[in-house]
Formats: C-alpha cells, sequence, structure tokens
C-alpha cells in the first residue's frame, strides 16, 4: 500500500461535497471506516471538478440504513446506499471481498454465469480487497477524512501520472465478469486521453460479443455515458478501433465503410463533435435528437428499400411509417431506448417530411409545434452533413420565419405566404399529406 500524505497532493476538503463529508463523518463517529472513492479521488487529483463522490465503508447496508433515516438501499448484483439530500445523492457502498469463490460456504452470495459473467456480488470484505475488486486502477484510490492521505493499493497513482489505462487483475477475467468494463476502459481512455496499456487492450475485441450478454437496458444507459459527457467523437473513435461499436449499434454499423465516409458516418461524426461542443459550453443535449440524428439515415435507406418493393400499392409517407417500427425495433435490440424517447423520434421523423413541403399558413402551424425545434436541429444538421444546397436554403427559409416570429412581426402571415418554402429536395415527390 501507498499511503500519500497531505503535502504531496492537490486535494483540499473545500473541494469536496458537504453531504459526502456528512456520510463519512457520521460513519466515522458511529465506529466505522469510511473513505472518500473512485472518480471523485481520480478528478480531484487531477484538478478537475468531480460530477459527484461516492463514499465506500466496512458498514453493512442494512446498518447503513439504520445509520441514514434518509437512506434507501439498491441494486441486486451489489447492494448500495443511495442517501439522499436536497439536491446530491451521495452513493456508500460496503467493502467488497477479492476473496476467491471456494473460501465461501454460502455460494449463492457470489454467482457466476457459464461465461463468467457475475450475477451477483455480495461478499463483503476490508479496504484492501475492495480495492483489487474495482475495474480500473485509476479509479481506485481512496481519501481518507481522518488524516488527509491518499491510499493506493493497485499503482493507481503510478497510472495516473503516466497517463494509461490499466484493469486490475487478469483483463480477461474480469472482461468476462463484467463485460461493461470494456466500455468503461474506453470510456475513461477517451475522456482523459489516456493511453490504454497493451495487457488491458488486447483481449477486447476478442471478447467483445460479451456486450450481447448484457441487458439493453443497461447498454442504454452506457450509451448516453459514452457518447453524451462531452466527449463523444473521440469516445466513437476509441469504440471503433476496439470492435465495440458495432456491438452496440449493429444497425448503424451495418453501412460502414472501409473509407469512413459513408453518409451514415458522415452524420456520426457530425452529431458527435456538435454535441461535445455544446457540452463545452454547457448548452443541452437531447437523447432525443442524439438518437433520431443517428438513426436517420438507416431510416431513410429502409424506407427506400420498402418504397421500391411495394412502389405500386404504397406511397412514399406510408414506406416511411412502416420503416420506422423496424428501424426502432432494431434499435432497441441491442439498446433499451424507452418508449418516450422513441415516441419522440418519430414525432421528429414525421416532421422532417412536412418541413420539406410545407408552407403558408401551415409554416406558421409547424414552427409552433413544441417539437420543431429539435426537428429544425435535425433539418440542419442534414444539410450540413449532405452540403445540399436545396436543405441549406430550406433552413435558411425557416430560420427567417422563426426569428420573424419571434420579433412578433404583424407581416408575418403576409411574408410566409410570399416565400414559397417548398424545394425540389430528395424527398419532395412524395407524398406527405
Amino acid at each position: 500500500m501507498n499511503i500519500t500524505t497531505p503535502v504531496k497532493h492537490i486535494i483540499s476538503r473545500k473541494d469536496i461535497s458537504e453531504n459526502a463529508l456528512k456520510v463519512i463523518y457520521r460513519l466515522n463517529k458511529a465506529g466505522y471506516e469510511a473513505y472518500l472513492v473512485g472518480g471523485g479521488v481520480r478528478d480531484l487529483l487531477l484538478g478537475q471538478k468531480p460530477k459527484d463522490f461516492d463514499v465506500t465503508t466496512n458498514a453493512t447496508p442494512e446498518e447503513m440504513s439504520k445509520l441514514f433515516r434518509n437512506c434507501r438501499l439498491v441494486g441486486k448484483r451489489f447492494r448500495l446506499a443511495h442517501v439522499f439530500f436536497s439536491h446530491e445523492v451521495i452513493e456508500v457502498a460496503t467493502f467488497r471481498s477479492n476473496s476467491v469463490i471456494e473460501k465461501y460456504n454460502n455460494y449463492n452470495k457470489l454467482q457466476q454465469a457459464e461465461n463468467g459473467m457475475l450475477l451477483s456480488d455480495n461478499i463483503f470484505g476490508n479496504i484492501e480487497d475492495d480495492a483489487y475488486r474495482r475495474d480500473i486502477t485509476i479509479n481506485s484510490l481512496y481519501y481518507n477524512m481522518t488524516d488527509l492521505s491518499v491510499r493506493d493499493y493497485v499503482g493507481g497513482l503510478r497510472d495516473l501520472k503516466q497517463g494509461v489505462i490499466r484493469l486490475i487483475g487478469d483483463p480477461e477475467t474480469r472482461y468476462r465478469e463484467d463485460p461493461v468494463r470494456m466500455l468503461r476502459v474506453a470510456r475513461f481512455a477517451a475522456r482523459f486521453n489516456m493511453r490504454i496499456v497493451p495487457e488491458t487492450a488486447e483481449p477486447i475485441p476478442r471478447l467483445a460479443l460479451l456486450l450481447h450478454g448484457v441487458p439493453p437496458s443497461r447498454l442504454f444507459e452506457e450509451a448516453l455515458k459514452l457518447l453524451q459527457t462531452g466527449y463523444g467523437y473521440r469516445t466513437y473513435c476509441k469504440l471503433c478501433k476496439y470492435k465495440l461499436f458495432h456491438f452496440l449499434f449493429p444497425t448503424l454499423a451495418q453501412d460502414f465503410t472501409k473509407d469512413k465516409n459513408s453518409i451514415t458516418e458522415r452524420m456520426l461524426v457530425c452529431l458527435l463533435k456538435n454535441t461535445d461542443k455544446r457540452i463545452k459550453n454547457h448548452m443541452r443535449v437531447s437523447p432525443v435528437f442524439f438518437f433520431a440524428a443517428m438513426f436517420w439515415y438507416p431510416q431513410i435507406k429502409t424506407t427506400e428499400k420498402i418504397a421500391q418493393k411495394h412502389s405500386n400499392s404504397l406511397s412514399y409517407y406510408d414506406a416511411f411509417s412502416i420503416a420506422i417500427n423496424s428501424t426502432l425495433e432494431e434499435a432497441c435490440q441491442s439498446l433499451a431506448i424507452p418508449k418516450k424517447i422513441t415516441a419522440l423520434i418519430r414525432d421528429i421523423w414525421y416532421l422532417q417530411l412536412c418541413m420539406s413541403r410545407r408552407y403558408g399558413k401551415r409554416a406558421l402551424k409547424l414552427i409552433e409545434n413544441p417539437k420543431f425545434q429539435v426537428a429544425y436541429n435535425l433539418l440542419n444538421l442534414r444539410a450540413v452533413v449532405e452540403n445540399n444546397a436545396e436543405l441549406i436554403n430550406l433552413t435558411k427559409n425557416w430560420n427567417e420565419l422563426k426569428i420573424q416570429l419571434s420579433n412578433n412581426n404583424h407581416n408575418i402571415i403576409k411574408i410566409v405566404n410570399k416565400k414559397l418554402l417548398f424545394t425540389k429536395s430528395h424527398l419532395d415527390n412524395y407524398n406527405t399529406s
């Protein structure tokens, strides 16, 4: 164990959440060990502001439930305590054991599937056990409030200084225990612009198919962390490099080309770079817009196939409607996109057809639609990706009308009636009535 004293690190109590300190102090006062752990310690050592603060302790979940009235126990695979404050939730975990299964008589506490994935992991241990049960070395650092020192059991401080991502323990075994660790390795490497050490990187392409065993609901949450937290483009590059992306988004990967220049790939690059820029500028990002843009071109591709196959019996609009069900159903097989999001994606996609055709008073009604802004953003992104002059002009016309409406111009209806929004884009021949 390496103990770093206060004079050798930059962590200050003033940078730690008051609520996290309250939890630690109460646990200590009750006679338990308690430490700040994980990403909060890592970010403080890097001089960054942590997005949350996690605590670990030798108190069991049941003991924490008795100690904190504002506590709720969560999780099946590993029981955690969430301590609720007005605007913050402090996650508190009991030290996990690093001991092998054979040491325990109660095998129900630690269950594994045939492929090695841990189904249950509720065996508790001490702080050193806990350090070795964590996934990445830089996430296995402990801040001790009693002497203000940083405890390092696995070489996390060294790897933090060297800028490398290293899995704790045998990489293949750890990936089989929890395949999501492969995504986490890629995410942290992209987030901190660090290098993945060879022994940690090598098994990933071979074991990527294990992601099929992860619940789609969990993969959806991981996808948001991967691509919508400010470093999505770099993460996307890592996911492609290690053959992980097509297990998350098989529908999109079908359109990938060797030169990485398909319309779907261009949309992804533009979307991810724009999302990273918005987050950097503290602007809101919408999962609805994000997924609507990601799957737009697969949706168009499916629509065209259906329209060609049933050219004598279906209008383009009908083919488009059928394709929506197919595209979203296929996307949800790997990622459990919530229905409230897919319902809004449908509306945004339908508005793309409306925005390519309607003009006059109908345009005013369309602008008043609460989903118009998201639909307009997608239209604008399509214009950039396709570099299509007609789409670019169309977005300019809609933007001009938005400005006129926001200025409460009383002549807006007259202006709208004179300005024809209909363009001969690639959608102009399709029936959208």
